[in-house]
């Protein structure tokens, strides 16, 4: 497929600047409305990658994103959600920034441009050829993105790419690519929107399809989520409460007993 830059082409929209507040968010609404059709066409992309995933985790296998920028911290994000709602230690998802952890905050100039650095961010880790690295750059042409890929299938790692455009290096060199082509954003190359939106879908739909297919889910609960605040603490009781048709006091103490609403099931139903 021929490259093309879907995402610094024009907006659709013109004079911004002259709208009313209504408009331009029923304009930016508008828009917002083509990203979810724009990922349902890759899920297949997503089922391949989640499948080799799962059999990777299985043997201690380990997912690495690697991003810059809004992509860089989306990443980010995923990960630092999956210790809380899963209960996985917070070294088996993993997302690097260029520019480190300063960068999650505030932009660090030119961090991107290395295509050497993703790769030494990785080998602090001791990655092998269980893991696997997905990188994320809307533009599919981030230097530190590629760089990490490369080096990466170099080394015998299964990578992934995840792009807002078809046909983008990224998206060629990458074993499996993810292309979501969402169109020209509302204010022209603002990636951090209609691209970034979709990258969170899709980062949402690779975690917690590879969560589920590990057997960090029971039914439809989290039940090995980190019982880490009074929400938390009653979100599992009343799982308990639905699943062993409890009393909440006696299952509240069950809770605080096994520490995890799987632990107390497995317990109490054995």
């Amino acid at each position: 497929m021929e490259y093309k830059k879907i995402t610094e082409n024009p907006s659709n929209y013109d004079n911004l600047e002259q709208m009313d507040t209504q408009t331009i968010l029923e304009s930016i609404n508008k828009e917002d409305q083509k990203v979810a059709d724009a990922v349902a066409k890759v899920i297949p992309q997503v089922s391949e990658l989640v499948n080799a995933m799962a059999e990777r985790f299985q043997q201690g296998g380990r997912l690495f994103y690697i991003g810059a920028g809004t992509s860089g911290r989306l990443g980010i994000l995923d990960a630092s959600e999956i210790p809380p709602t899963y209960g996985l230690p917070h070294d088996r998802v993993i997302g690097l920034i260029a520019g480190g952890d300063k960068a999650i905050r505030e932009s660090v100039e030119f961090a991107e441009d290395s295509t050497n650095q993703a790769w030494k961010d990785l080998e602090k880790f001791d990655v092998n050829q269980n893991d696997v690295i997905v990188g994320i750059a809307a533009s599919g042409t981030t230097p530190y993105v590629l760089g990490g890929i490369r080096d990466a299938k170099a080394h015998g790692l299964l990578t992934a790419g995840i792009t807002n455009n078809p046909g983008s290096p990224l998206a060629t060199n990458s074993d499996i690519s993810i292309e979501i082509e969402v169109g020209p954003e509302f204010v022209t190359g603002s990636t951090r929107m209609k691209s970034g939106t979709s990258q969170k879908l899709v980062l949402n739909m690779i975690s917690t399809a590879l969560m589920i297919r590990i057997g960090r889910v029971k039914g439809n609960k989290m039940v090995n989520m980190q019982l880490s605040n009074i929400k938390l603490v009653d979100r599992g009781t009343r799982f308990l409460v639905e699943e062993l048709e409890m009393d909440y006091d006696e299952a509240k103490k069950a809770l605080e007993k096994y520490g995890s609403v799987k632990e107390a099931i497995e317990a109490l139903k054995s």
